[in-house]
């Protein structure tokens, strides 16, 4: 899963990065508006954490400008600001939800949770696609009641491939999932390749038909109905 962090405090940020990527998410910074747009601009995040007072503007810019491009990305305003007025603004706006400073980080890592699954799952905790079963707090998946063996990147790639179930997801946009804006170093993405091979061996060797179709040319997506 791919964060945004958008915040100008260094030390509360770094503390926010250790603990997200601790906890198995990919975690991208920009710590002003301009660098904040470019980004939401270039990629797309399963959660964007939004301070509101950033040095060269106000955070309610990236809201408006995501909603210029149309983007759907989960927002959760991380902000000392705590009038109802602001809240409701920011709601209006398009956040998600809305967490005010100073915060737990484990009260953060469960909001941010709590709004994947109500984006991509429905809400719920458990994912079930016929004889998967994929758990994401324990980030385990099953098939046909038995653990099947996947690494934290395997895992990763199969919720972002079921998560846009029968959507052609490019070699660059998994890319950028799975490594954030590191993708943009990369020579070529042939470590995209190796881990779906290895995903769809591991399913395959499991029980599972072949879910991931290739779409030669274009990518990958995840078909089973």
């Amino acid at each position: 899963m791919k964060i945004l962090l958008i915040e100008d405090e260094n030390d509360l940020a770094n503390s926010i990065i250790s603990y997200l990527t601790g906890n198995n998410f990919v975690c991208e910074w920009a710590n002003n508006l301009f660098l904040a747009t470019d980004k939401i601009s270039a990629y797309e995040y399963d959660c964007i954490l939004l301070d509101l007072m950033l040095p060269d503007g106000n955070g309610f810019e990236i809201l408006k400008e995501l909603k210029r491009q149309n983007k759907t990305d989960g927002v959760i305003i991380i902000s000392a600001k705590e009038t109802l007025e602001t809240k409701i603004e920011g709601f209006n706006l398009g956040a998600d939800d809305y967490l005010t400073k100073p915060f737990h980080l484990s009260e953060l890592l469960v909001r941010i949770q709590a709004l994947i699954r109500r984006k991509n799952f429905n809400g719920s905790n458990i994912l079930l696609f016929n004889e998967i079963e994929i758990d994401l707090l324990s980030k385990t998946v099953k098939v046909n009641g038995e653990k099947a063996e996947v690494t934290k990147t395997e895992f990763d790639l199969l919720l972002f491939l079921t998560g846009n179930k029968n959507r052609v997801l490019s070699k660059s946009a998994i890319a950028e999932h799975l490594s954030g804006d590191m993708a943009d170093m990369l020579d070529n993405f042939d470590f995209v390749y190796a881990h779906v091979k290895n995903l769809k061996n591991k399913l395959k060797h499991a029980g599972c038909p072949d879910y991931i179709k290739t779409v030669y040319g274009l990518g990958y997506k995840w078909q089973n109905d």
